[in-house]
């Protein structure tokens, strides 16, 4: 059976990719699992079966693609199975996708990106080794694009960190009696809350917990709790006071009583943490710069001079302007009144560790 309806041209392998990532744009941006769509052809070029996964426990999208066409009566030996990341070839919380492929018959396989995690690498070797034609690195860019920050976080072997900046256009934080609500707009405070969605763990320090008494949760524009929560996470040694709103509804508290960001990351890591927000304050903004473990920064930049007050960002201990960390701006949106600016950090760029 063919989901394509009669005198429809059969998609190519590149258009078999297009869908594959369309529906893998369909699983969780978080957790620690990546998102990952997968189509499967007949010899003919036919839709037999699609699938992605939907989330760290479920069939991975290989094996729903398989279900799929099996629902469907369709006969997949001989198939191409196009997918948008290497089938795994080891068993976790679910089977080896490779032998699952293997098994079913498939003929050939064609994949957008390789799998970077050497604990789950090797399909691509084990469908070969069993007579199965293997292609790699169709689409590839727009492959890496749908693993965002699971992608560098295997490759680093520690969570992806982007820093958010909320600044007047003089890089304050706030005014020098201290009050900062409400520097930046609605518009952008909705669209953080939005970004923080999309990552599993919030981190700021004990300063901006206890000084701020921060939520730390992300909320729709009816201010209703978006579905999936960060972990909060509150850097340093001093306790959450049990009156805090960090002990409200919202993602799990954590405390890491620490003051290094790589400890920071390495207790993250323990616990599938893929993408982490750096939030505040200052100093711990300037410590995971100086320990060179910031990737990108998310900057809204309000039309506002405050001329004084705290800066957003701590002492990075730059001497002289070749010392600066530099950072290539990647988009620039306006919103409202304000700019928000994501922006990569040079890898080159002189900190402690680098």
């Amino acid at each position: 059976m063919s989901s394509i309806e009669t005198g429809v041209r059969a998609p190519s392998e590149a258009d078999a990719m297009r869908r594959a990532l369309e529906l893998g744009r369909r699983g969780p941006a978080t957790g620690p699992n990546p998102r990952v769509g997968a189509v499967l052809l007949d010899p003919s070029g036919d839709v037999l079966g699609e699938g992605w996964h939907r989330g760290a426990g479920t069939a991975h999208a290989e094996v729903a693609a398989l279900t799929d066409a099996a629902e469907r009566g369709a006969d997949v030996r001989g198939a191409t199975a196009v997918v948008t990341l290497e089938p795994c070839n080891h068993t976790g919380r679910t089977g080896p996708c490779s032998e699952a492929l293997i098994a079913a018959g498939v003929g050939r396989v064609v994949v957008s990106v390789p799998d970077p995690n050497p604990v789950a690498a090797g399909g691509a070797e084990r469908l070969r080794a069993a007579g199965v034609d293997v292609e790699t690195g169709l689409l590839a860019d727009e492959g890496r694009a749908l693993l965002g920050a699971w992608l560098p976080s295997v490759e680093r072997g520690r969570p992806f960190v982007t820093l958010k900046l909320a600044t007047s256009l003089d890089g304050r934080i706030a005014a020098a009696d201290g009050s900062s609500r409400w520097i930046t707009s609605d518009v952008s405070r909705r669209h953080a809350h939005d970004l923080r969605s999309e990552v599993d763990a919030i981190v700021v320090g004990t300063g901006t917990a206890l000084v701020d008494d921060p939520s730390l949760t992300a909320r729709n524009a009816a201010g209703e709790l978006h579905g999936h929560q960060p972990l909060r996470v509150v850097v340093g040694h001093r306790d959450v006071p049990d009156g805090a709103r960090l002990r409200g509804p919202g993602g799990e508290l954590v405390q890491a009583r620490t003051h290094d960001p790589a400890e920071v990351l390495a207790l993250l890591a323990e616990r599938e943490v893929r993408h982490v927000l750096v939030e505040g304050g200052p100093t711990l903004a300037a410590a995971f710069l100086r320990a060179g473990l910031v990737d990108e920064v998310h900057a809204y930049v309000a039309p506002v001079l405050l001329g004084s007050g705290p800066s957003a960002m701590g002492d990075l201990g730059v001497a002289t302007i070749g010392g600066a960390v530099r950072l290539t701006t990647r988009s620039v949106l306006p919103l409202g009144p304000d700019v928000f600016v994501v922006a990569t950090v040079d890898p080159h760029s002189p900190t402690e560790e680098h």
